[in-house]
């Protein structure tokens, strides 16, 4: 059994040049999702880990994050598209497809 039920890569990568997903409001996304999961219970050893990842390699489908193990890559653009990514993926186990890239 995994560590992990869910384990979340967000990138909060900041770049000299060209945009970047630290310059779209990476890490508040990644404060915001790590404090929502602490409140539905769901943060933590055998559920759900969000952490901060260094350049992802994909600024142009920015912001980005991904979540193990089944390597699912999503975009958002608000609070409401993270919390369909924590309820539907991170709760549910359902791809969230309109997010995805």
């Amino acid at each position: 059994m995994p560590y992990f039920k869910y384990h979340v890569f967000v990138c909060t990568n900041q770049r000299k040049e060209g945009s970047c997903c630290a310059d779209l409001g990476a890490e508040n996304a990644r404060s915001y999702l790590k404090k929502r999961c602490k409140e539905l219970g769901i943060h933590g050893k055998g559920q759900v880990r969000i952490n901060n990842a260094g350049c992802l390699d994909r600024c142009e489908q920015g912001p980005v994050l991904v979540i193990y193990p089944e390597g699912t890559w999503y975009t958002y653009i608000d609070r409401e598209d993270l919390d369909e990514i924590i309820t539907r993926h991170l709760q549910h186990g359902q791809i969230v497809e309109r997010l995805t890239i």
